[in-house]
């Protein structure tokens, strides 16, 4: 049973450069997504896990957007995904499904001080504080792509 959906990809080719929005994207295993700075080991945070696939809610943007008055323009926020319908947090620790791709959830993707430098907008960081996101393993491959529902996994 979905239980949210995915509304944007981004991909950043580059550590800093900037975020390039895509249809679809293939997730490899303990890689990451095709394209990404990620796959090829070359993000600031590559050396831990769950890098593979970072996803953030669009729910979470619009209360940042409400509450903070920090609009933020689709992919700034440097995530590979975001979604809809979906609380992230609860996925720590749990398997999940975007189409035919496999996750687990590893940890909540916390906002950190690059982001907001590399943003320039003072107070990011605090109003993501606990609604940054989440990093993810991608377990099994496939495609992702704009659309593409977001299930539990309740096999394994």
């Amino acid at each position: 049973m979905s239980i949210g959906s995915v509304t944007a990809i981004h991909i950043a080719p580059e550590q800093g450069s900037p975020v390039e929005a895509r249809d679809t994207v293939e997730a490899v295993p303990d890689r990451g997504l095709e394209g990404d700075r990620y796959f090829r080991t070359a993000g600031t945070f590559a050396d831990r896990e769950g890098s593979d696939l970072t996803l953030i809610e669009a729910e979470a943007l619009e209360g940042v957007e409400r509450e903070y008055d920090i609009e933020l323009e689709p992919g700034v926020h440097r995530r590979n995904l975001t979604t809809e319908g979906v609380a992230l947090n609860h996925l720590v620790d749990s398997e999940f499904r975007l189409g035919e791709v496999r996750c687990r959830g590893i940890e909540l993707c916390e906002p950190c001080s690059y982001l907001e430098s590399h943003l320039e907008k003072r107070g990011i960081r605090e109003a993501l504080v606990h609604r940054g996101g989440l990093r993810a393993r991608i377990l099994e491959g496939g495609t992702i792509q704009v659309g593409t529902p977001l299930e539990m996994v309740t096999d394994g």
